[in-house]
């Protein structure tokens, strides 16, 4: 389990990551599915994210240790530089010996350490999808990662209905492929366009 965990956490960085090394110029400042967000917000959103990894994860320091360290602009004039820095840390946290086997203290309490990276991978894959859509670039979403984001979030899905974390859930035909279903439950339509 841990294995195929890994792989899709890191296919994910690199999807958003790829995504990230084609924002140029003004589409720093776009709109996103994400109400209120430019990309450069969601881009400073998920790096943010990724630099809580190793104080998290390696060090074994609880949120109110890390303070207000990663509050903020993180991505300063090299947003795609940082964004690189930062997921590779992330990656090389989770892949360090016996990582995953642990707990690990969150906002809401301690967390086994696999269900913080599989928070971390379903993150990237819908703000993948996200940064996708604000830059007119291809927003299929690769299947692997569908699939596990989905098994994530169906058994969840009336946390998601409140609409705190993502969206409002939409409401989609029966017969909807698994990707407009993923989105739809996170609040997303898939014909979203700014």
């Amino acid at each position: 389990m841990t294995t195929a965990l890994l792989s899709r956490h890191a296919e994910a960085l690199d999807l958003f990551g790829g995504l990230v090394h084609a924002v140029r110029g003004p589409a720093w400042d776009a709109p996103t599915p994400c109400a209120e967000w430019s990309v450069r917000d969601l881009v400073g959103h998920l790096t943010g994210e990724q630099l809580w990894v190793p104080a998290l994860v390696t060090q074994r320091r609880s949120p109110e240790e890390v303070g207000a360290e990663f509050d903020g602009d993180v991505l300063g004039d090299d947003p795609a530089g940082v964004w690189a820095k930062a997921a590779e840390q992330a990656r090389v946290a989770f892949n360090q010996p016996g990582a995953l086997a642990g707990t690990v203290a969150l906002s809401y309490g301690p967390s086994p350490v696999t269900d913080y990276c599989a928070e971390m991978t379903l993150d990237a894959v819908v703000h993948s999808w996200d940064l996708a859509k604000a830059i007119g670039s291809d927003d299929r979403l690769p299947a692997q990662l569908v699939e596990f984001a989905l098994a994530r979030v169906l058994p969840k899905a009336d946390e998601f209905a409140d609409g705190q974390y993502f969206g409002e859930p939409v409401e989609v035909p029966a017969d909807a492929d698994d990707q407009t279903r993923l989105l739809a439950i996170l609040g997303r339509r898939r014909n979203w366009d700014s």
